[in-house]
């Protein structure tokens, strides 16, 4: 099972790099050929066993609206290592300002640095009529430090 856990995140991950939206720590990550969205992730760090909230912020480009009446969500949160724990399987977007926020409460509980994975699912408005939904990877860090 720890097996099929890697090869899911390390999936998630080279998605994510041949869309060019592997984001490092702090920027803001957009994908390539057009996709519609910049995420803006920062890392966390806490004690281990201290709860912490990491904040994300979805962005749509000039032209495009959020969708607001679509469930706008990040999900299918997993850890390369197990070491965090997740509040919740399912955030939702709130709408403010003219973008997405999320907050996941996530709670380190091993020492280290601990790649997490999960993905948005938004739905955005071009012009008009034309309506789509996408799915956008969350890579990110936890950072579990000594409870001392």
């Amino acid at each position: 099972m720890r097996r099929g856990v890697r090869t899911g995140a390390v999936a998630v991950w080279l998605l994510a790099l041949l869309a060019g939206s592997l984001p490092g720590r702090g920027a803001a990550a957009q994908a390539a050929a057009g996709a519609p969205y910049i995420v803006d992730v920062q890392d966390v760090t806490a004690q281990v066993g201290q709860h912490a909230v990491m904040h994300i912020t979805l962005r749509l480009p000039q032209g495009y609206r959020v969708l607001e009446h679509y469930t706008n969500r990040v999900s299918r949160f997993s850890s390369l290592d197990g070491g965090v724990a997740f509040d919740d399987k399912v955030v939702p977007g709130r709408f403010e300002d003219g973008v997405l926020t999320f907050a996941v409460g996530v709670t380190p509980i091993a020492p280290g640095r601990h790649p997490i994975n999960g993905v948005f699912r938004v739905g955005y408005i071009q012009g008009p009529d034309s309506m789509s939904m996408i799915s956008v990877p969350l890579i990110a860090n936890v950072t579990g430090t000594d409870q001392r």
